[in-house]
């Protein structure tokens, strides 16, 4: 097991979070500003309503804020992450690691799987397409999950924010990217279980890890029963310290709602409209994996929820990592690759070496609508400040006339070139950013989308550049200012100060300790064969072990195991449960939900019969064209004379055909029949379900505890449930009438014990009614339900 060694926290403060300056609203899209935040009503309807929600869930930082107990301490200081390198992981792990982004969200990951397979383990990175020749050449395996990087850079510069604009919504961007992200959720699935495209060695993956917008790492993960680590370069999990990167909070003092507050609101702002964007999507594609829907209220929070380890990639000499964070979730410091063995080009050396060094302009993997408007301001720019500049071409192919001072670049890696300018002037990916200041530059970030401002924010709070400047606001004077206040003593001594505490910190190898510190040890390796891991567990007479494939397949040929009795190792087994937290609102969903799978299962009567027939006139079509053969004189005057040779023989062809293409049909239309009176039939069952858990759930609603029940996997976890929902709405129904009126007369007086009267009939009404009901409805629902397990929509 991994070993951590107590943070050593130092006396000088962090840079503190500032609000960027205020932008004007785009009129195009008034809810999105210029630099791409969502801007949030602290005071508006779904606000309250997602306060509501969160309060419900199990989310901790949240829970505490809105009930008051907040005494965290709100700027917690610089910390290290120091490791305590522990002993070699024992088990050789399939590790995959799932990447949806740029080349610089990529890269990080490519430095962390190396760092992996020093450990001996086997490490695939998944990711787009266009990346195979980078992520092999860096020696890790690699799988393609589909999707294409441009076209998702260029649709975040068109909408920076959450909502789409009309532009967008008229091109039909939206539906692209819905589709793109299907093909993404099932290459990330296929990376998991499918033999490496190159050499076709067999892979199944025994634990994930992830970057949040992949979205497929936690069902891939239930769905196998493995562990899954999530890591990103940007604000994920819920915090008063700052706002989500992508709000912007609005009325916070009119509202009368704590600042503390408002920002973690933010998160579930965020986190529901990300749902509501692609809840569906992940849905359907659960169906593909066997796996239930999750619910509208649980679906934006499942990695708060079930805790799932998050690792951030940054240095916490730029932000620390919040007090309300749990022991769950690290700050480990930027993830570096090993620096590249890199000769520059004779032109670049001798333009590096001919003046004084000079400041780098570049926007990486940006596809910028207008690039000759960009490479205008910058050029002038340069002019009026006099500086020598190396100007990256990047995906939008800046370039412009040559001149003395200016050079044009290529692909040069950060690592080599950083070293040899004054100042950096990007887009302020987290990578770029991390590499800039690594080597001690001043940082000016014009951000487009997603996590840049907030990384431009932080830069400027610790003093090593100017305020960000979006990219829709830049203007030649702004890019003027903003060269000379990186030239001045001052952000250089602050960008010197930053670096000598990210050179000290160990960001890949404190990563991988995370990593490992959150592994069930206990349940990976294999009992037989130390250092494999155990897909296997075997349940005999006198034993149960953990058995690696190997192990399992030596036994079984020896006729030493029963192979009847192997099941699969869930080394983490999570369970998603759809809970109801009132009648109303659980009956509504559940009906929504019923109502839903009902319409599709109706259009399916139609659309499947229709697609087998498509299906099956194309594949007829591409056989005939590549089997018939070419016709010659003799056949052709065959036909015209009537000869029975060849129409009888077509004739019957077409017979087979027309058979296969009826039953075809027939059985695709029968599908679709058999899913809508399974849709009804569960739909009896699913919506009274939901009141009755609804109605036992009431005491939520005036803030009394509920009784956990358990979760329910097996038939023998449900009739625990089912026995303590009876035993507790029985105990707890009576009690209520007594207890309630006391304790409201205790903290009120006449009018507590009143309103107590009233909380402990509801109870006696609620507990008595949801005891009998849970439990009949409970066999019947462990009756009908898949997988064993009780988890309906």
């Amino acid at each position: 097991m991994a070993t951590f060694r107590e943070p050593e926290y130092q006396t000088d403060s962090p840079p503190q979070y500032i609000d960027p300056p205020p932008v004007e609203l785009d009129p195009r899209n008034p809810a999105v500003k210029d630099d791409g935040r969502l801007d949030i009503d602290i005071d508006s309807s779904i606000v309250k309503y997602l306060s509501v929600i969160r309060r419900k869930s199990t989310t901790k930082p949240l829970q505490s804020y809105l009930d008051g107990d907040d005494d965290s301490d709100p700027s917690p200081p610089y910390s290290q992450f120091q490791v305590e390198e522990p002993p070699p992981f024992p088990v050789k792990l399939n590790i995959v690691i799932q990447v949806v982004g740029s080349r610089g969200d990529v890269q990080p990951f490519i430095a962390l799987g190396n760092e992996l397979q020093k450990d001996g383990h086997r490490v695939r990175l998944a990711t787009h397409n266009v990346f195979d020749t980078f992520v092999r050449s860096s020696g890790l395996e690699f799988y393609p999950i589909g999707g294409d990087p441009a076209e998702l850079m260029a649709y975040m510069v068109r909408n920076p924010g959450l909502i789409p604009s009309m532009q967008s919504l008229r091109a039909g961007d939206i539906q692209k990217k819905r589709k793109m992200m299907a093909e993404m959720l099932n290459g990330c699935w296929l990376s998991c279980i499918e033999p490496d495209p190159v050499s076709r060695a067999p892979f199944v993956a025994d634990a994930i890890i992830a970057n949040p917008p992949s979205f497929g790492h936690l069902h891939c993960a239930q769905a196998l029963g493995i562990p899954v680590h999530l890591m990103f370069t940007m604000p994920w999990s819920t915090t008063k310290q700052f706002p989500h990167p992508l709000a912007n909070i609005k009325n916070v003092r009119g509202s009368g709602i704590d600042p503390h507050v408002a920002n973690a609101l933010s998160y579930s702002v965020v986190e529901f409209l990300t749902w509501q964007g692609l809840g569906d999507i992940i849905n359907e594609w659960r169906d593909t994996i066997d796996l239930e829907h999750v619910s509208f209220s649980d679906g934006p929070y499942l990695a708060e929820i079930l805790r799932i380890p998050f690792t951030y990639c940054w240095s916490p000499a730029l932000v620390p990592k919040p007090a309300d964070w749990g022991s769950h979730i690290d700050v480990c410091g930027f993830f570096f690759r090993e620096p590249p063995d890199y000769t520059p080009p004779v032109e670049l050396n001798e333009f590096i070496r001919a003046g004084p060094p000079p400041i780098y302009i570049g926007f990486g993997s940006i596809v910028i609508d207008d690039p000759e408007r960009m490479t205008s301001m910058i050029l002038e720019a340069v002019q009026k400040t006099g500086v020598r500049a190396l100007i990256s071409r990047g995906w939008s192919n800046l370039g412009g006339p040559e001149m003395g001072n200016i050079m044009y670049l290529g692909d040069c890696p950060n690592e080599w070139l950083f070293q040899q300018v004054s100042a950096v002037i990007h887009h302020g990916g987290a990578g770029t950013t991390a590499c800039g200041l690594v080597n001690g530059r001043p940082t000016t970030i014009v951000p487009f989308f997603g996590d840049q401002p907030f990384w431009g924010d932080m830069v400027s709070a610790a003093g090593a550049g100017p305020k960000p400047i979006p990219h829709r606001s830049l203007s030649v004077e702004l890019l003027v200012e903003a060269i000379r206040l990186c030239l001045m003593p001052e952000a250089q001594a602050a960008a010197q100060e930053i670096a000598a505490k990210m050179k000290a910190e160990a960001g890949v190898r404190a990563a991988v300790v995370s990593f490992y510190a959150n592994l069930p040890v206990d349940k990976l390796g294999c009992d037989i064969i130390k250092g494999l891991p155990a897909a296997w567990v075997y349940r005999g007479r006198k034993a149960r072990l953990k058995l690696s494939k190997v192990a399992a397949e030596i036994l079984a040929s020896h006729l030493r195991i029963d192979i009847e009795k192997l099941k699969k190792n869930e080394t983490r087994k999570i369970i998603i449960e759809t809970r109801r937290w009132d009648p109303i609102t659980g009956t509504v969903s559940a009906a929504i939900g019923v109502s839903r799978d009902m319409a599709k299962a109706t259009a399916d009567i139609v659309m499947k019969p229709a697609k087998a027939y498509k299906d099956r006139t194309k594949a007829t079509s591409s056989e005939l064209s590549m089997n018939q053969p070419v016709q010659t004189l003799d056949s052709i005057a065959g036909h015209a004379a009537g000869n029975d040779r060849y129409t009888a023989s077509e004739k019957k062809a077409k017979g087979r055909d027309c058979m296969t293409l009826t039953t075809s049909m027939s059985v695709a239309s029968a599908s679709g029949v058999a899913g809508f009176f399974k849709s009804y039939a569960g739909g009896l069952i699913t919506i009274p379900y939901a009141f009755t858990e609804g109605f036992r759930n009431i005491p939520h609603l005036y803030g009394e505890e509920v009784r956990d029940i358990g979760i329910i996997t097996d038939w023998k976890s449900g009739t625990a449930a089912g026995a303590k929902a009876f035993v507790y709405g029985f105990v707890n129904g009576v009690s209520g009438v007594f207890v309630l009126p006391y304790k409201g007369a205790q903290q009120e007086g006449a009018l507590g014990a009143i309103k107590g009267v009233g909380k402990g009939v509801a109870r006696i009404s609620s507990k008595l009614f949801t005891g009998k009901f849970f439990i009949t409805n409970l066999y019947i629902r462990l009756d009908i339900s898949r997988n064993g397990y009780f988890n309906f929509k």
